[in-house]
């Protein structure tokens, strides 16, 4: 009771007052409101119009604030669900306000539809705290391999992703997780290590980005895969200096390689160059062969033709051409004394300079030259008389 009230200080002893009075005061006002006396006596008939006037205003009030609380609004990247009885019956997607049937007849359950939600895999943090139930994975050639990934994605129907996991999961992690799990196991079982951890990571996330849509359409989940990225893939710790050493060998393989094929490329031309070559020269010398056989042939048939006509003066010039090829090539000088002196006059120097012209230099002396060519090619004089053949071309012709 506050201290201005009239029957403060009225008691004895300026004590309070009585709460006994109080309360009958108070339950006086009360029905005083509602239509009865201040005396406690039974209220009269038009009370009970006052009273039934107040009741329903305030039942007017109370309905006007139910009807009220229907109203909600969503921003431009919200959706809304409108659950009847707890069955969806409507998204809305339009941005302002909006009125549904107030509790409990609709709800509505608000979604950011363009928010970006991140999932890790195999890691936490951005990699600082490691999940080894979920990075260590087994890969085609039976090779245990970590694999860390990091999963993004967005809503894209708000109606599947409340009724399909909001209510064990509200963001769709788990889901999410579980599913990128199952993808990223399945993809990198079907490929090598080695292509794993080197040029395969971007085709991996590929694989898996598809893998995962195709599941989370098929359980009607309502979330977008965005984007998914390999952040680390290795082998295990406990195996790490034998894949280095492995990945080692590999690199002086391949360099060994490179090195092979480009000593190949460097001999294998000129190898078939000189294949070519030899192959051109094999063709030139036979076709030389042949025209020189073809043209002794055609010789021999002229000479055959001419040898018909006069066989005996065939005979002797082709004697004396025959005699002068092969003495042409020796170093014998032969003379005839049948009608000479004893005094002969043998120009060597000319004789050697005529049979082998290309021996002595330009600039050199008659003498000198004479001389040079007498030390290398002795000169056998042969001085009995000799017939040059004619007997014998006579002999031929008396047979």
């Amino acid at each position: 009771m506050a201290q201005n009230d009239p029957q403060w200080g009225k008691r004895g002893n300026d004590g309070p007052p009585d709460l006994d009075e109080l309360i009958k005061k108070m339950t006086a006002r009360l029905s005083g409101m509602f239509g009865g006396k201040p005396n406690g006596q039974p209220p009269t008939s038009g009370g009970g119009k006052v009273f039934a006037g107040g009741a329903g205003l305030i039942g007017g009030v109370v309905a006007a604030l139910w009807l009220a609380s229907g109203f909600y609004s969503i921003d431009p990247s919200e959706h809304a669900v409108i659950t009847r009885f707890g069955k969806a019956v409507d998204e809305v997607a339009d941005a302002g306000l909006h009125w549904r049937w107030p509790y409990p007849i609709e709800r509505h359950e608000v979604v950011n539809m363009s928010g970006i939600r991140a999932v890790e895999v195999g890691h936490r943090g951005g990699g600082r705290t490691k999940v080894p139930e979920e990075a260590l994975m087994v890969t085609g050639d039976q090779n245990i391999i970590d694999v860390q990934f990091a999963v993004q994605y967005q809503v894209e129907n708000a109606s599947n992703f409340l009724f399909s996991n909001a209510f064990i999961d509200p963001d769709g992690k788990d889901l999410v997780l579980q599913v990128a799990e199952s993808a990223i196991r399945e993809v990198v079982g079907r490929n090598k290590i080695d292509f794993t951890l080197n040029e395969g990571r971007a085709t991996i996330a590929r694989d898996t980005e598809v893998l995962m849509a195709a599941m989370l359409k098929r359980y009607k989940s309502g979330i977008r895969i965005t984007s998914v990225q390999m952040r680390n893939a290795q082998p295990p710790e406990q195996v790490q200096a034998a894949f280095d050493d492995a990945n080692k060998a590999g690199q002086d393989k391949d360099r060994l390689k490179s090195e092979g094929e480009a000593y190949a490329n460097d001999v294998v031309p000129k190898a078939r160059g000189l294949a070519a070559r030899l192959q051109e020269e094999a063709i030139a010398h036979r076709q030389r062969v042949v025209s020189t056989a073809e043209g002794d042939v055609s010789r021999f048939n002229q000479i055959y033709a001419e040898y018909k006509k006069a066989p005996a003066v065939t005979r002797e010039r082709m004697y004396i051409d025959m005699m002068q090829q092969v003495m042409t090539n020796t170093s014998k000088v032969v003379v005839d004394q049948k009608g000479g002196s004893n005094l002969l006059y043998l120009p060597l120097d000319k004789l050697m300079q005529m049979n082998n012209p290309a021996s002595l230099p330009a600039t050199s002396s008659p003498t000198s030259s004479g001389t040079d060519n007498l030390q290398r090619s002795p000169v056998e004089v042969m001085t009995q008389p000799v017939d040059l053949g004619r007997g014998r071309g006579r002999e031929r012709e008396g047979r």
